[in-house]
C-alpha cells in the first residue's frame, strides 16, 4: 500500500479534487516535498490547477513554501502566466517579495518571461521593484535583457 503522502503530489498535479479532498481528510502532510522539493501546493499551480490549489490552501497548505532551490508557488505562476492563481496566492497571503537562491523574485519572474499580465498584477498588488538579485539585477535590468519594452514602461 502506498502511503497517502506520497500521493498528494501527483493528484495536485492532475487537479483530482476528489483524491485530494479525501488524503487531507486521511490527514495527509501538506508539506509533504518531492525529491526537488516541491510541494503539492506548488505543483498544482504550476501545472495550472486553479481548484486543487484552492483546496491546498484552504486545508491550511503554507502559501509562501519554497522548493529545494526557494522557489514559491507565486513565482511559478509569475513565470508560467497564470494571474488568477496568483490572484488566489496573494488573498492567502503570499510574499510577493521573498527572493528564491539568487534572489530572483515573481515579478522578476514575470518580467524575464514576457508575462506582462503577472507584471501589472504584481504592481498593483504592491511588488517591491526596486530589489535587486544576487548579481546586482533590478526587475527592470531583467526586462532589459529580455528586450521586454511593455514591462520596462509599467516599471516606470
Amino acid at each position: 500500500m502506498i502511503p497517502i503522502n506520497n500521493l498528494l503530489i501527483p493528484a495536485a498535479r492532475k487537479g483530482e479534487l476528489a483524491v485530494l479532498a479525501e488524503l487531507i481528510r486521511q490527514g495527509a502532510d501538506l508539506e509533504t516535498r518531492d525529491e526537488k522539493g516541491y510541494t503539492a501546493l506548488i505543483i498544482a499551480c504550476y501545472n495550472n490547477q486553479y481548484a486543487a490549489a484552492e483546496l491546498l490552501l484552504k486545508a491550511g497548505a503554507d502559501v509562501n513554501g519554497a522548493d529545494s532551490g526557494g522557489n514559491t508557488a507565486l513565482m511559478g505562476v509569475a513565470f508560467k502566466g497564470y494571474p488568477d492563481i496568483a490572484e488566489l496566492l496573494i488573498s492567502f497571503g503570499a510574499d510577493l517579495d521573498l527572493q528564491h537562491g539568487n534572489g530572483g523574485t515573481a515579478l522578476m519572474f514575470a518580467a524575464m518571461f514576457g508575462r506582462n499580465e503577472m507584471v501589472k498584477l504584481l504592481l498593483a498588488k504592491g511588488a517591491d521593484k526596486n530589489i535587486l538579485n544576487r548579481g546586482g539585477q533590478s526587475v527592470m535590468d531583467m526586462a532589459r535583457l529580455q528586450g521586454n519594452d511593455e514591462a520596462l514602461q509599467l516599471l516606470v
